[in-house]
């Protein structure tokens, strides 16, 4: 095979050959094994290591305790529950929303440079403040929410101090938070659609719904089912929300905890480091075992 490949491209395979690549991508590799590979194997290792100490090194033995500890903690639980819930909602309304814009944006409108600004402007914002703008938005007393709520004579929500309502005010805030980049993602899929079938199907006398669904919708597949595994992901790691609209604490009265916050709370300010390496695992599985779900969905939905 290797005589026969030489023949074809005309050139020898020789220690240049193979190593002058090699060096072009040292750096990149470098850098992987560096900050990637060996912080994943590490804390993996940290994980299931009993009473460990990040300044001297130094641990008990090892053991699943820090696993049992986790499981059992309350505020875990909380922190998976909350994630979930967040994930369950955030991702598919999100999703839905920026196909529908996509859609918009890619045909013909007026001032569409101007909407294209408008929907992509939160991802060149700082977090922190957006977050602000959206504590302002939910303020009890004088928040534009409540107000236009007042308009059709329902009660004020106290979304950041009830904690009744503090997931709803942050579902709220990360659909609105991830639909710049996911309608960025569907309109790159909708580039790589053949207008030639659009022109058929208007021939043939299709209505622009049907040729949606029986057109667009398929040929999207892919681009919505890789959309649906980045915005899971993205989901799944919700932190940074909760600072800005809590004050940097995960809900009113402690009662929004997400995984990764509490593995901020176990690592920063409790530093018991083995539980939040233990939970980080934990969500890594998690998610790895959604992210398989979602692809073997997508082999069976594709019908073209």
């Amino acid at each position: 095979m290797i005589r026969r490949k030489e023949r074809q491209s005309g050139e020898k395979l020789t220690v240049r050959t193979i190593l002058e690549p090699t060096l072009f991508l040292a750096p990149f590799l470098i850098g992987l094994i560096l900050f990637t590979v060996y912080p994943f194997i590490n804390v993996i290792i940290i994980s299931f290591k009993q009473n460990y100490k990040i300044l001297t090194g130094a641990f008990s033995g090892f053991g699943l305790e820090n696993y049992q500890a986790v499981i059992s903690d309350p505020y875990f639980l909380s922190g998976l529950k909350n994630t979930f819930l967040y994930m369950l909602f955030v991702v598919p309304i999100a999703t839905a929303l920026s196909l529908l814009i996509a859609t918009m944006l890619n045909g013909n409108v007026k001032c569409k440079a101007l909407f294209q600004t408008c929907y992509f402007l939160p991802m060149v914002t700082s977090i922190t403040a957006v977050g602000l703008v959206w504590k302002w938005l939910y303020n009890y007393d004088y928040g534009l929410i409540n107000y236009l709520f007042s308009l059709f004579g329902i009660e004020p929500i106290n979304w950041l101090n009830n904690p009744k309502y503090n997931l709803p005010a942050l579902i709220i805030y990360g659909i609105w938070n991830m639909i710049p980049m996911t309608t960025i993602l569907l309109l790159a899929g909708f580039q790589n659609v053949n207008p030639q079938y659009y022109t058929a199907a208007r021939v043939d006398g299709a209505r622009s719904l049907r040729i949606f669904f029986r057109i667009t919708l398929p040929l999207l597949a892919p681009t919505i089912g890789l959309t649906l595994i980045i915005n899971m992901i993205t989901a799944s790691k919700v932190f940074s929300e909760l600072f800005p609209l809590f004050n940097g604490n995960p809900g009113a009265a402690y009662s929004l905890y997400t995984v990764v916050y509490y593995l901020y709370d176990m690592f920063f300010v409790k530093w018991k480091l083995g539980r939040a390496a233990a939970s980080a695992v934990i969500l890594f599985l998690i998610v790895l075992v959604l992210t398989m779900i979602q692809l073997f969905i997508q082999r069976k939905w594709k019908n073209y």
